[in-house]
Parts: structure tokens; sequence; C-alpha cells
């Protein structure tokens, strides 16, 4: 299983990513509303690996202190491919998001080889999740749906949190 940092919107952006969620749902399609986990809300994945430990997590919390909020502007949908689709908002890179996301990396003191390949620093895509398992022949239904919902406006990244897989826990960052 794969461990976490994430960034959180602020809670005006999380409502505006549930209701694209939401309206991805009423037109019954593939959609992270459909994600029942308790855990389960808009982010953005900084770090991803086999595991995070929690040693670094005092350190984490003084640099959220310092570094949040961040403003960003969620852009077009980017869709990552397999056997099935992940759609998802791109997060437009800024300086300042990269930096946070470098220091993030940096602080978790997670070893790059270990991570997943497209967190590490220069490869990593920022991006908010709306939709995961899209069959192929309903990625343009959900194409639409995201158009249709579309968030143009500038978001803050106000939270950061650990994800433990393994025990299935979130650690408040902030």
């Amino acid at each position: 299983m794969a461990h976490s940092v994430e960034l959180l919107p602020d809670p005006d952006a999380q409502r505006r990513v549930r209701a694209l969620w939401d309206a991805l749902a009423a037109a019954d399609l593939p959609s992270q509303a459909s994600v029942l986990s308790e855990s389960n809300r808009p982010h953005i994945t900084l770090v991803a690996a086999r595991t995070v430990g929690d040693t670094a997590d005092d350190a984490l919390r003084e640099l959220a202190s310092a570094r949040l909020p961040v403003p960003v502007m969620l852009g077009a949908p980017v869709v990552f491919g397999g056997r099935t689709a992940t759609v998802a908002l791109a997060v437009v890179p800024t300086a300042d998001l990269l930096a946070t996301h470098a220091a993030v990396v940096e602080t978790s003191a997670v070893a790059v080889d270990d991570m997943v390949e497209h967190c590490t620093p220069g490869r990593w895509t920022a991006h908010v999740t709306v939709a995961r398992r899209v069959p192929f022949d309903l990625l343009g239904a959900v194409m639409r749906v995201v158009v249709d919902h579309r968030i143009d406006d500038e978001i803050h990244l106000a939270g950061l949190r650990r994800w433990d897989s393994d025990a299935r826990s979130v650690t408040d960052l902030t």
C-alpha cells in the first residue's frame, strides 16, 4: 500500500470540488463521491511512497504553519490511463506550490527512489482527482460533466495531512 502526505483545499474549495463529484454521481458516472471512506476528501498528493512514517510529523507541522495557505488555480481536466482512466483537475504549478512540494519531500525524509514516480521532484503532477476507474467508453461523458462544472478561479490550499494506508488513519498536520 502507499502512504502519503497531502495538501487539503480550504472548506470553500472542498465544497466546490465535492459539487463536481456530486454532479458526476447524479449523472450516474464514476465519481469520487462514491468512495465512502471517512478520509475521502479533495486533496493534492505531495508525497506517495511505500511508507511515510510519523517521525517527520512535527517538522511537517512547522512547515505547514509557515507555508500555508498556498493559492493555486485549478486547470483543465487531465486523464491518467491504465486499464481504466482516472480523471482529475490539473493544478497550475506556481513557484510557491513547487517550493512547498520540494520542502515537504525534503522534510518527510522519504528516499526519492522509494516514492511513487509521479510525486518525485521534477516529475510531480499536481492534481485533484474527480473520478477513478472510469471505463474508456464513459470518458467522454465524464469529461462533459467536468467541463460543465469547471472551477476556474483561485482556490487556497490550507491544510496538510499524512495518510497511513496500512492503519487506514489520517494525521492532521495543520
